[in-house]
Order: C-alpha cells, then sequence, then structure tokens
C-alpha cells in the first residue's frame, strides 16, 4: 500500500483518505500500536474544510428561497455567502479552543499518543462529523424550500449538528477504546514477562530434565505506570480513563454550542435586516429552549 502521506493535494486523493476514515482502515490495530493515526493532516483539513462549504451552502438555501419570494436577492446571496464561510470557521475555532485540553486530558488518563497523533486523531473524527453532516445537507435544503417557519429550520439544523456531533464523538471514543485496549494487553504482556519463574520441588525432577515446565507466579505490583491516574489496578484505570474523556466530550461539546451562537446568523431570521454577526446577549441553551418554546406553542 502507497504511504498516505500526501505528496500534492488532489481531490481524488482527499476522497480516497476520508473513506479510509470512514471505513476505520486509518485507525487499524497495526497503526494504533504504534501510536499513530495514518492520515494526512493537510489533505484531511483540506476536505473537511470542503464538506463544511457544502452544509454552509445547504444552510442558504432558506434564505435564497425567502429572498427569492420577498424580491431580496442581495441579503440573500449574502446571507448564503456568509453560512458558507461560518461552518468551516464553526469547527476550525472550536478545534482551536479544544485541541490543548484533548491534549492535557489524554497525557492524564495515560494513553500513548502524542501531540501530533492527538490532533490527527480529532482532525478524523470531524472529518466524521462533517461527512455526515454533510450528507444530511440535501434533507436540510429540501425542507428549507418545502416550508417557511423559521423556528422549524433553526431546530432541525441543531438536530443534525446533534446526530453528527453524536457520530465524530463515538469516533474518536471508540479509536481511544482501542488504544486503551492495546496499552492493555501490552501492560499484560510485559508484566507476564518481568514475572519471577517458580522452580519445581526436587521430586518432581527426572534426572536433570524438570517433569513440568516453571510456572509463573502473580505479582500484581509489577504492572507498570502508564500514567497518573493509574494508580488503581488494571480495570480501575479504564473507568479513569473513560471518565476524563467524558470530561472532554462535555467541555467539547459546550465551546461548540457557544461558538455556534457567537458566529449566528447561520440561517437569518426573515424578521431582521443580514447580519453578518449579532450582538451578544443570552446563550446557545436559553436561546433553543426559546426556539422550542415558541415553535410548540405559536408564541
Amino acid at each position: 500500500m502507497e504511504s498516505t502521506h500526501l505528496k500534492g493535494f488532489s481531490f481524488r486523493d482527499s476522497l480516497f483518505q476520508l473513506d479510509r476514515i470512514l471505513r476505520g482502515d486509518a485507525t487499524r490495530q497495526e497503526f494504533l500500536k504504534r501510536a499513530e493515526i495514518e492520515i494526512p493532516v493537510v489533505g484531511v483539513s483540506v476536505t473537511i474544510i470542503g464538506l463544511a462549504v457544502i452544509y454552509g451552502a445547504c444552510m442558504g438555501v432558506f434564505a435564497m428561497v425567502r429572498g427569492a419570494e420577498e424580491a431580496q436577492y442581495a441579503q440573500a446571496c449574502l446571507q448564503t455567502f456568509a453560512s458558507m464561510c461560518k461552518v468551516p470557521l464553526l469547527f476550525v475555532m472550536t478545534l482551536i479552543v479544544t485541541f490543548p485540553s484533548l491534549y492535557v486530558f489524554n497525557a492524564i488518563a495515560g494513553t500513548r499518543l502524542r501531540m501530533l497523533p492527538v490532533l490527527k486523531l480529532l482532525i478524523a473524527s470531524l472529518a466524521v462529523n462533517l461527512a455526515v453532516l454533510s450528507s444530511m445537507g440535501p434533507i436540510v435544503a429540501f425542507f428549507s424550500v418545502s416550508t417557511p417557519n423559521y423556528q422549524f429550520i433553526v431546530l432541525l439544523n441543531v438536530v443534525v449538528f446533534a446526530l453528527a456531533g453524536c457520530l465524530g464523538l463515538s469516533f474518536l471514543l471508540k479509536t481511544m477504546g482501542r488504544l486503551d485496549d492495546i496499552d492493555n494487553a501490552r501492560t499484560q504482556s510485559k508484566r507476564i514477562k518481568q514475572e519471577p519463574l517458580i522452580t519445581p520441588p526436587a521430586s518432581e525432577y527426572y534426572g536433570d530434565a524438570p517433569a513440568t515446565p516453571p510456572v509463573a507466579k502473580a505479582n500484581p505490583k509489577s504492572a507498570s505506570k502508564s500514567g497518573p491516574l493509574d494508580d488503581p489496578p488494571l480495570r480501575k484505570l479504564e473507568n479513569h480513563v473513560w471518565r476524563v474523556f467524558y470530561c472532554w466530550l462535555t467541555v467539547f461539546c459546550l465551546v461548540g454550542c457557544q461558538m455556534g451562537w457567537v458566529l449566528r446568523p447561520f440561517i437569518g431570521s426573515p424578521e431582521t435586516p443580514f447580519q453578518w454577526f449579532r450582538a451578544r446577549h443570552s446563550n446557545f441553551f436559553e436561546a433553543v429552549s426559546s426556539l422550542v418554546f415558541s415553535f410548540f406553542t405559536g408564541a
């Protein structure tokens, strides 16, 4: 198999790398045993940006339809262009803000990944996220054409983002789980090799050869530490690993949601003129709660 590192970016190669990630070829056991994620950072990053632009264009369909109905073509085109710029910006900014915390959490949990593999893993999880998001873009565009309800379109986009985010983070967690399994297997193998051997009694010898092979004596204290949280037994280390990454997932989701709120509007309210950014007030969760209430009550 040819090297997966880019010598020159090409559209065909970018699709090939995305397919490898979605099929799990980039996170196979043989690569993870070397504490490496076999993807090209530049090529996959360009693919991610392209997928985000595609979904941004699908989000802009609602503004285009409304602009055609109200003869506000300039505002509709500006809103669509803004959506195509803001969706990639949303993921890039979230990656920049949360990457340092992921690396520190990864080091505390005791996994073997260094900074570059951690960055590659996060980029791969974003590729899964954006692949799901862009694949659902035509659905968002269809509902944007078929319904004039602004609240429904906003909530639909929130649900689509949440679904894509869950799948992307699930990819991240499962890859971390495989890394944890590899570390556990390596620790068990090292412990067996380092354990002292028990020599059978002299009565079990026939001539110069023992009747039975030496037996390894269990020594639970011989397991080497793999990180600051590896003080309890091995099984409890796994619990600590998951707790650490669940905490990071919470941070990532909160940052992503609030980043989307800071960069709004993505769709454009029919009641307000076009704005690149709106004034800061409230927060994402309060706004979504208000939208849900107004959608179901008609207020």
